[in-house]
């Protein structure tokens, strides 16, 4: 079984759940599936846990699901990282797992869980990409702007997606929202924070869009082809919904302003974008202009604030859980402290606006 990832370990005994079960739902709903079954997990701390399961034929196949116990309602929507999996699979050239089976019936495994075909790739957790030539990481950046403009060139109305999350005035619902969030989570004063919450609802910028989000787009949630330099499937729809276009657009771009160490999977700050075969920021943005036929990408500096000004409140909701003894000290420490840092950076962002 040496084709399989690395990542994986067996099923931890919080997510143990009934294979014999699974295998008899597999065999009625997914089409070609042969016993027996074998499973693992996937590492990392993602929301839905993530399994790989293996057929008696040698088919490998992706299992999330919901986590065990209680859940706000709100959240570990497996059944809408289903759906937009499915539009996409269905009816775009957005590139993403063949989707299998959607169960909803808790009886099955516990929870809800859907199953997708698994991808044999590469997943760059830094995105700096150690060991790819520079020629060959220009041409997978190429790739991941391509499929960020493909994502929001589709029609969502026309892809069955026009209820998949409120149409319009999306900047101004995530900015009240994550303030929001925030609050309930704040544990000290970090004084750039508050300056975003009231400078960004007022600073919106005119020209309101409504596109498919990915919600956390970034190349550690892709899948590069195992040996060609270009991205075959984008991952975890958990965030996904109908939003401004730009601000996917300024989620993917942090990875020029995030240092050593800085952000889900490094970044290129202070670095000799040359030397590493990389497209420059600005002609990033020329090549997903013209993938979406703009004539540029304005106020640019606002959207790459709102997108830091989101995460810090994400990571200063780890920070708290961490504190209230849900995370370990050492995650509760380096959360917090990036939580000030991207705040801090999202505002030098508001100073250096033109």
């Amino acid at each position: 079984m040496s084709n399989l990832p690395d990542n994986l370990t067996p099923v931890r005994p919080a997510h143990v759940f009934d294979e014999v079960r699974l295998a008899e739902y597999m065999k009625a709903n997914v089409e070609g599936y042969r016993g027996p079954i074998s499973i693992l997990q996937f590492e990392g701390g993602q929301s839905n846990p993530t399994f790989h399961v293996t057929d008696g034929a040698g088919t490998q196949y992706v299992l999330r699901k919901k986590p065990p116990g209680k859940l706000l309602p709100s959240a570990h929507q497996v059944d809408r990282e289903y759906r937009v999996i499915k539009a996409l699979a269905d009816h775009t050239d957005v590139p993403v797992p063949k989707p299998y089976a959607l169960c909803q019936d808790d009886s099955v495994i516990g929870t809800a869980f859907y199953i997708m075909q698994f991808l044999p790739g590469r997943v760059f957790a830094d995105v700096r990409m150690p060991g790819v030539s520079p020629a060959d990481r220009g041409k997978i950046f190429d790739s991941m702007n391509d499929v960020l403009a493909r994502l929001h060139n589709v029609d969502y109305r026309a892809v069955g997606l026009g209820d998949y999350g409120r149409e319009g005035q999306y900047i101004q619902r995530q900015v009240t929202r994550w303030s929001s969030q925030y609050d309930l989570a704040r544990t000290e004063d970090i004084a750039s924070m508050e300056a975003l919450k009231k400078w960004l609802p007022e600073n919106i910028p005119p020209g309101d869009e409504t596109r498919i989000n990915h919600g956390d787009y970034r190349l550690g949630n892709t899948i590069v082809h195992p040996t060609e330099p270009r991205v075959i499937a984008v991952l975890d729809w958990e965030l996904s919904t109908l939003g401004h276009p730009l601000a996917d657009l300024g989620y993917n771009c942090m990875m020029y302003h995030f240092g050593e160490g800085f952000g889900a999977s490094g970044g290129y700050a202070g670095q000799d974008l040359k030397a590493f075969g990389i497209p420059t920021e600005q002609e990033y943005l020329a090549a997903y202009a013209r993938r979406t036929g703009r004539k540029d990408v304005p106020a640019w500096n606002f959207y790459l604030a709102f997108s830091l000004f989101r995460l810090a409140a994400i990571v200063q909701g780890v920070y708290k859980r961490g504190l209230d003894g849900n995370a370990s000290s050492e995650t509760a420490t380096k959360y917090g402290n990036r939580a000030r840092a991207m705040a801090d950076l999202a505002w030098s962002m508001v100073e250096k606006r033109a």
